[in-house]
């Protein structure tokens, strides 16, 4: 970072304590103990993955919880059609989530690596506020241009959801709103990966609690008081986003030592989006996969009629409580395992993902076990038609089979991504939608609905045994990039793939 840049001239008088310290800087001494930093890079492993993982799985917590409340607010409403147009709706948030992951993930998965490497090569630290900036306006950008292309095509991008008949002018008045959103969305999204990338885990759940429950409210304003239906629903989300975006914002700010959000930053270097784009891309597949994926799902449902497609979306939300705890393991692991890889630390990064493959095991048994018991009385929350109840009981345990084999597929797909291994990541993204397709039309044409409901659990199964075994495959590719980032322990690596 260069002198005059007033970023640069923070004393430490002023540095919060989850700043690094001026020490840090030139790597000749480890982070404060406590700080953001040291749990990147030193802290033991439990304290740190607690440190990362815990916020991020309330986050989680927190937003599943609010889906499946928000799938109550309309439920309150006794029209089966706005609660179908809220599943029609659900592949525009798997587009917001694509434009966001290709910057956030990947800009965020070489933050950390570059944090690491900065260990031993100070340099490398001054390269993130171009990262960053990239990564934010890169979003905001294709975010804006998605969302305009939408607007002008909404009539055949509401046929193409899946929607007909009268659950066409809700679907309509929800997408419509979320498309004027996606700049804001794509940011916030972006944002949460950038603030993770530094090992600020607290700060992004507390954005993201602080956006729940700011959603929350709108929604009974809208919902209830002002009963717009399910386009108070989408402007709920808008809104409540646009307050996230500001907090992290600030937040970077004020207490980020690297990184950088002003459009001065932002480079088209090759240095700069090629790894980006090596790991983001992954996530645009695997975005954009489970869009078509939710697209053939909805048509194929809705075949049967609207109680099993209403049914299929409160199921898929209560299945999403511990799903997305999950979640927040395998994301808030991931700035560990690409900051020890970016520092060339291997025995830190096996300890990682040892203890967060056990603790993705531990919370998907008990939560599948639980949620199964008590599948019918958390189905009767929200509806009381018995025949929906009766389908909506074998969905949740699709949904939870599907679950484990997804919390493991994540758990290895953040391996690919903080390693920078683009091809195993971009497998893995495409794996699931590539196998989906073939399974579901299969499986609709020789079983019927039960062939629809169980098609995405088969394709999670196949999908973690194909990331197993690349997994596998990739491990000395690994070791090489540990040995190429840290040379004075090379040849102790080397030795040990020799062995």
């Amino acid at each position: 970072m260069s002198t005059n840049d007033p970023e640069s001239t923070r004393t430490e008088s002023i540095r919060p304590e989850s700043a690094p310290a001026a020490s840090e800087r030139d790597g000749t001494t480890a982070p404060v103990v406590g700080s953001n930093r040291w749990f990147l890079a030193s802290a033991p492993i439990v304290r740190a993955l607690i440190h990362l993982c815990v916020p991020m799985a309330a986050a989680m917590i927190v937003g599943a919880v609010y889906n499946v409340i928000n799938a109550g607010f309309i439920g309150s409403l006794n029209d089966t059609f706005l609660l179908a147009a809220i599943t029609f709706g659900t592949p525009l948030l798997g587009l917001v989530m694509a434009i966001g992951g290709v910057f956030g993930v990947g800009g965020s998965a070489l933050i950390s690596r570059l944090l690491g490497a900065s260990e031993k090569e100070p340099a490398k630290a001054g390269e993130i506020k171009h990262v960053a900036s990239f990564a934010l306006w890169g979003a905001i950008v294709i975010g804006a241009v998605v969302g305009i292309a939408g607007l002008l095509l909404l009539h055949p991008l509401v046929t193409l959801l899946g929607a007909s008949g009268a659950a066409v002018p809700a679907t309509g008045a929800f997408v419509g709103v979320m498309l004027a959103f996606v700049p804001v969305l794509a940011a916030a999204f972006c944002l949460e990966q950038l603030v993770r990338a530094e090992g600020a885990s607290r700060q992004v759940m507390i954005g993201l609690i602080g956006s729940t429950i700011a959603n929350l409210a709108f929604d009974v304003v809208f919902i209830l008081v002002l009963h717009w239906g399910v386009a108070g629903a989408a402007l709920a989300i808008g809104l409540s986003n646009v307050a996230v975006v500001i907090y992290f914002v600030v937040w970077l700010q004020r207490n980020s030592e690297h990184v950088s959000l002003a459009p001065r930053w932002f480079t088209l270097s090759p240095e700069v989006l090629k790894p980006v784009f090596g790991v983001g891309v992954g996530e645009l597949l695997q975005s954009a996969f489970l869009i078509v994926t939710s697209l053939v799902l909805n048509n194929l449902a809705a075949d049967y009629g609207d109680g099993p497609l209403a049914a299929m979306g409160v199921a898929v939300r209560i299945a999403q409580v511990p799903e997305f705890l999950v979640m927040g393991i395998t994301l808030g692991v991931l700035p560990l395992l690409a900051y020890s890889f970016g520092k060339g630390d291997r025995a830190r990064l096996r300890s990682a993902l040892r203890a967060s493959a056990i603790a993705v095991g531990a919370i998907t048994g008990f939560f599948s076990v639980t949620v199964y018991l008590f599948r019918d009385q958390l189905f009767g929350a929200f509806v009381s038609d018995p025949s929906v109840l009766a389908i909506g009981a074998t969905i949740i345990t699709a949904q939870l089979v599907a679950m484990i084999a997804n919390g493991f597929a994540g758990l290895i797909t953040s391996l690919f991504q903080a390693t920078g291994r683009s091809v195993p990541a971009i497998v893995m993204s495409m794996s699931q939608g590539v196998l989906f397709i073939p399974i579901v039309i299969f499986g609709n044409l020789w079983f019927g609905l039960a062939g629809v409901i169980w098609s995405l659990t088969v394709s999670e199964i196949l999908v973690v045994a194909i990331g197993a075994g690349m997994w596998i495959a990739s491990r000395r590719a690994i070791e090489r990039g540990l040995a190429d980032g840290s040379p004075e322990r090379a040849d102790e690596v080397l030795e040990q793939i020799e062995a």
